[in-house]
């Protein structure tokens, strides 16, 4: 079956007439035209394999000149062109020349047939592979944005916030490994997008790591590759989380969570820069940034026994201290307002302002799930709010009591014993018991409460908290 479309500029017609005969015998379509000037038009008709172009328009002419400026006007129409000059005159020294202005090929006239056919084949298999290299890049990009994901600005304004934005921007231009300290919900993700979309990698790929989530087991095979047989399911060969980053930045989150074997050969890539797949003799160069985030406080870090210092020392040449919300009052507002018009719009209900007392007590409670908990608190009061503005027992939150009674909230890890037998009200009581008692770190309660921490979450959605 006959493929391919053929265009061909010449100002000879009976050239028109033996390149069409030769060649829809093995083109899907070949058109002509005499006239040069045609050709915009033409290419805005049509997307042609190859071009084949004459080097001389018009009686007399024999420099190649006007070949040239049509070489030019044509490949700046379509960059990716594939143009075969055809030449009467000026011998293999104007070709050449044709050939560093963009030309692809040329052939003499009078042509060969084969010679014609063979050059016009390489061309257009040349087009195709441009075609198909276009498409690869487009795909990239487009996975590249989706992996990246949008860079959603931290809300407010408060001095602690502006600190924490002087140094992403101090730090993101740079090459240097960031560390995140934070509570759980402070938004420690959102801070390593935003040095990732500042740097000078924001172009490529950000992939994040969920150390957390890792089984001992699978560490390597996530994040190095494997090759395939290298294990029971290794039915292929697989790139790692790094190598898939190549040129972008890996942000490992919940670092603090590692064991200090896993710790030690993470270090051990991050100073060679090389990861070698499981099952693979040969190690793979890797140009990666890495951000790395944990909730664990820093006296833990500093001990030996949980953290190896050589490994802080790689991770955290800039590091950024996030504060928690109740350290950052004055942001709440900002924040309820966004968050409220944003389910707003997701569950198709009216936007409404927050009556003072609403912003008073929000501001007043010690959220100790953080900004995470406030959207939470947040989506639940624009889906039973029926008033005209928000109240405060909207948001469900009876410690809501006053300073005095959050204050004992956020502090205190003790929770009165059920005095009810309703299993869906003694889960969420067990659960919410679990996350004070660890100061709202997933990975512990989540191993006190026997629970993967993808369980624990989906349990917290389930109960709103």
């Amino acid at each position: 079956m006959r493929t391919g479309a053929i265009l061909i500029i010449d100002d000879d017609d009976d050239i028109l007439t033996a390149g069409k005969l030769l060649l829809k015998r093995h083109y899907a379509r070949v058109d002509t035209t005499n006239d040069p000037a045609q050709a915009p038009v033409l290419l805005a008709q049509q997307d042609y394999d190859s071009i084949l172009l004459d080097m001389n328009f018009g009686p007399g002419e024999s420099s190649g000149k006007q070949g040239f400026e049509w070489l030019a006007r044509i490949l700046k129409i379509d960059p990716d062109a594939v143009i075969v000059m055809l030449t009467a005159h000026g011998g293999v020294n104007v070709a050449v020349k044709a050939m560093q202005i963009g030309a692809t090929d040329f052939v003499m006239k009078p042509w060969e047939n084969e010679r014609l056919l063979a050059t016009l084949s390489t061309a257009t298999k040349l087009k195709q592979t441009r075609d198909v290299a276009r498409s690869l890049q487009q795909s990239n990009a487009t996975l590249t944005a989706n992996l990246t994901g949008s860079t959603q600005t931290m809300l407010g304004s408060s001095a602690a916030l502006q600190q924490v934005n002087s140094l992403i921007s101090l730090a993101a231009p740079t090459d240097a490994n960031v560390l995140v300290l934070g509570e759980n919900g402070t938004g420690k993700e959102l801070v390593a997008r935003a040095i990732h979309q500042q740097s000078e990698r924001a172009g490529n790929v950000f992939i994040t790591v969920d150390l957390g989530s890792l089984t001992e087991s699978l560490f390597e095979s996530e994040l190095f590759g494997h090759k395939k047989g290298a294990f029971t399911d290794a039915r292929e060969d697989r790139a790692g989380r790094m190598e898939a980053a190549n040129g972008g930045t890996v942000f490992l989150d919940e670092i603090g969570n590692l064991p200090l074997h896993l710790q030690a050969k993470l270090l051990t890539v991050l100073e060679s820069r090389k990861v070698t797949p499981v099952g693979a003799n040969k190690s793979i160069d890797v140009d990666i940034r890495i951000i790395a985030a944990t909730n664990r406080p820093t006296i833990e870090l500093r001990d030996e026994s949980q953290f190896r210092q050589d490994l802080l020392f790689r991770l955290n040449t800039v590091e950024i201290h996030l504060p928690p919300l109740r350290e950052r009052p004055d942001d709440i507002e900002v924040i309820a307002h966004h968050y409220a018009q944003s389910y707003s719009k997701k569950y198709g209900r009216p936007v409404k302002d927050f009556a003072a007392p609403t912003l008073t007590g929000l501001k007043q409670y010690a959220w100790p799930g953080n900004i995470r908990a406030l959207k939470h608190a947040l989506e639940r009061a624009v889906i039973l709010s029926t008033g005209d503005q928000f109240e405060l027992a909207d948001f469900q939150l009876d410690t809501l009591q006053g300073d005095a009674n959050t204050k004992d909230v956020a502090s205190d890890n003790t929770v009165a014993p059920p005095k009810e037998l309703n299993l869906e009200r003694l889960e969420k009581h067990t659960i919410t018991q679990a996350l004070r008692l660890h100061g709202y770190n997933i990975s512990h309660a989540a191993r006190d409460l026997g629970l993967t921490r993808a369980a624990l979450y989906r349990r917290m959605e389930k109960h709103g908290l």
